[in-house]
């Protein structure tokens, strides 16, 4: 089923497929709040060649200097005006707001909220937990990756209050058992809450799970009914899975 939500799809990790073939996609919507997407890069393998003789002479050496955030390395520097250096860093390094907040500020400001009870500040907050925007150390000290435990608690609280995107993630969390333990029973009745008001993703996994019996007694009908809810906002995933059961 899908990824942690708030309308910025940002995919987690996919679960394998419930089912021979129907899909569903347990992962979270990153939270909109400026959260940063990494970007996941896969270099391509290089084929293997027999280098060229050359002379010595011809090899240039890599500088083993470190270059600060605001400046350009010395051997542009030396090749370049400085209205043409000014250019450049205005180019890899466009100026920020200086009304924009700090990452560390945004956060304060969603605990802020989060601990006054904001619904949409305590999913996003879970969401910064889970994904490591937010840091938490152990008992230990040591700095986590993430904290699904710290994650979970907060998905909870907008939980309560309804929030449907936060019933999603907690739902979803409790059908991977991440940070809770697993119980397919929970995270169906979370799915149903949040599909019932209208987030796409609960409503194709509500589909995936009734199709698969998980949580809840097999039911293909019912499958097919939240597949075409889900199909119609144009979740591509239910509409694979409709196609699937015809």
């Amino acid at each position: 089923m899908k990824a942690v939500h708030e309308r910025q799809s940002q995919g987690m990790k996919d679960l394998s497929n419930i089912g021979s073939s129907i899909k569903g996609k347990y992962s979270m919507n990153i939270f909109a709040v400026s959260l940063f997407a990494t970007l996941l890069l896969t270099l391509a393998g290089c084929s293997e060649k027999t280098p060229e003789n050359k002379p010595e002479e011809a090899l240039t050496k890599l500088a083993d200097e470190f270059t600060a955030e605001k400046s350009i390395p010395s051997v542009l520097e030396k090749e370049l005006t400085p209205d043409e250096q000014s250019a450049l860093l205005k180019q890899i390094m466009p100026p920020a707001s200086p009304n924009e907040p700090t990452p560390e500020e945004k956060f304060l400001k969603l605990r802020k909220d989060a601990d006054a009870g904001n619904a949409k500040a305590q999913n996003g907050l879970g969401v910064m937990y889970y994904t490591g925007e937010a840091i938490s150390k152990d008992a230990s000290g040591k700095i986590l990756n993430n904290d699904p435990e710290t994650a979970a608690a907060w998905f909870h609280r907008s939980a309560e209050q309804g929030h449907a995107d936060a019933q999603f993630n907690l739902g979803l969390m409790y059908a991977n058992g991440e940070g809770v333990t697993k119980d397919p029973v929970k995270a169906m009745e979370l799915f149903q809450k949040s599909a019932e008001q209208g987030n796409v993703d609960a409503q194709n996994n509500l589909g995936v799970m009734y199709y698969a019996g998980e949580g809840v007694p097999r039911d293909p009908t019912k499958a097919k009914e939240w597949f075409k809810k889900a199909a119609a906002q144009g979740n591509a995933d239910a509409q694979v899975n409709l196609d699937a059961m015809k």
